[in-house]
């Protein structure tokens, strides 16, 4: 069994409280490492040297260039360890290693989010604004907030934490990185990665622990001036609670319902299988999985066949095989937690066309896709986030009512749109309240493609020109070139 500690100033560090917990392989239920129970005392120490390394360190003086030298070589080096990080992952949250190892391979997008992130270091240019006053000149310098606090999800640690850890330093902050309980074992890997990159200590500090102990301190701690964080809806409105003691700047990547509509001129066998790519490989555990299936009349009964048909010949187990499609739930709480959800819905009286709970096993947290026809909007769960591969289907008859159907949720994160009419998709995809739509395509992303939310899918983005802005502040700075005697009392 593998026991990792905690890392601040370059340095491994055992928990102030002496206390560790349990990390499961969701593909079997073993216990297969021990993570540190941070505290308080462990917060105060990793915000201490991030504040150093941007007030005093190099880190906070280095020229963008520089910066973005030390990007690079950050990407290059995850590129060299990819497998090691991939097995790391896999084993911590179950997901699939032939879909991890890869995107931290040489030109991935994990690795590119690096080398974009290092040549824009030194291209946010300032402003200078025009002036009425002779002699006085405007400018707007964009600088770093200095420490950082990064909160990262489950689902995805690795790649969520790559999204906000390249544009937070190429803005020139300092962060302190706090996984979540249920998958910490991967940032830490990563740190161990990173060494190689040279950072100077300090700028780089991973805590772990739980929520109350460890998340609320840091986020709450005064010397820390933003925080990002990516999590449900109600771990989001509890960070935001907390940030707001000290009106702390935010942005937040949030829960989704996201719909997937397929219009009545829609290539058919496209759609099934976008549909089913959009919800089912990543077991459902993606934040923007369009779960809510709006089908038209005219096609519901054929759709819904060929979609049960498509799923149910998926291949469910062990997430290290390569020919495995959908791997396991990534802990025991939230597999509970869908079980439980499958069974409300069909105790609602929703038709269940296909029951993944058939996949469920001795050993390990597997479901299966599964498939509910006929759920109206209102339903439970075609309002709220299940977070596994179940799909609610829907029928709908005119383009104003399924635009109504898809906005009655409270998130808009995501959403799918199936037509061989451009013209109308497009008509369509400009009515939806959702900060990224997928035409005729799901689950597309890139580096300089910026992700966020709108309603309560949460505010900010991260990729992108937006997502390193996020990162910064404004300054205006007004210079008087010929300063001339003010009259003390003008207005």
């Amino acid at each position: 069994m593998k026991t990792f500690q905690y890392f601040v100033d370059n340095t491994w560090h055992e928990p102030a409280s002496g206390q560790y917990f349990d990390s499961e392989n969701p593909a079997n239920g073993e216990v297969w490492a021990q993570v540190p129970d941070c505290n308080l005392a462990d917060v105060k120490r990793a915000v201490a040297a991030a504040k150093a390394a941007f007030y005093e360190g190099p880190w906070g003086m280095m020229m963008p260039a520089e910066r973005g030298r030390v990007l690079r070589r950050m990407g290059d080096v995850i590129s060299r360890h990819a497998d090691r990080l991939g097995e790391i992952e896999t084993r911590d949250n179950g997901k699939l290693v032939k879909n991890i190892t890869p995107s931290l391979k040489p030109d991935a997008w994990q690795v590119d989010s690096f080398h974009y992130y290092a040549g824009m270091c030194d291209k946010f240019e300032g402003r200078l604004l025009p002036s009425e006053v002779p002699d006085m000149h405007n400018y707007l310098k964009w600088e770093p907030f200095g420490v950082c606090a990064l909160i990262l999800p489950w689902n995805s640690p690795i790649g969520t934490l790559i999204w906000k850890l390249a544009p937070c330093l190429a803005a020139g902050n300092t962060v302190v990185i706090k996984p979540s309980e249920q998958a910490s074992c991967s940032s830490f890997e990563l740190m161990e990665v990173l060494l190689e990159a040279g950072l100077p200590p300090g700028v780089l500090n991973v805590v772990s622990g739980f929520g109350a102990t460890t998340g609320e301190p840091l986020i709450d701690h005064a010397d820390v001036r933003m925080v990002s964080f990516t999590g449900g809806t109600a771990g989001g409105r509890a960070a935001a609670t907390v940030a707001a003691r000290q009106v702390k700047p935010i942005i937040m990547e949030l829960g989704g319902k996201s719909p997937q509509i397929v219009l009545p001129d829609a290539d058919l066998e496209l759609a099934v299988n976008g549909v089913a790519a959009g919800i089912f490989p990543a077991t459902g555990q993606s934040c923007i999985s369009g779960s809510r299936l709006l089908v038209h009349r005219s096609l519901i009964g054929e759709f819904s066949e060929r979609l049960v048909e498509v799923a149910s010949k998926a291949r469910v187990g062990d997430p290290t095989d390569p020919a495995t499609q959908i791997g396991p739930i990534a802990n025991r709480p939230h597999y509970d937690s869908v079980l439980a959800r499958i069974t409300a819905a069909e105790k609602a009286g929703h038709q269940l066309l296909l029951d993944g709970r058939s996949a469920c096993r001795g050993q390990g947290y597997y479901i299966g896709p599964t498939i509910f026809a006929n759920v109206p909007n209102a339903a439970d769960l075609a309002q709220n986030e299940t977070f596994g591969p179940v799909v609610s289907t829907e029928a709908w008859d005119h383009e104003e009512e399924v635009i109504r159907i898809a906005n009655d949720t409270p998130y808009g994160l995501a959403a799918g749109i199936w037509s061989r009419d451009v013209t109308r998709a497009m008509r369509v995809a400009d009515r939806i309240e959702a900060g990224t739509i997928y035409i005729n395509n799901y689950f597309n992303a890139a580096t300089q493609s910026p992700v966020g939310g709108f309603k309560q899918s949460g505010y900010g983005r991260e990729n992108g020109f937006e997502g390193m802005r996020c990162y910064l502040q404004t300054k205006s700075v007004w210079l008087a070139t010929k300063p001339t005697q003010p009259d003390p009392f003008a207005a």
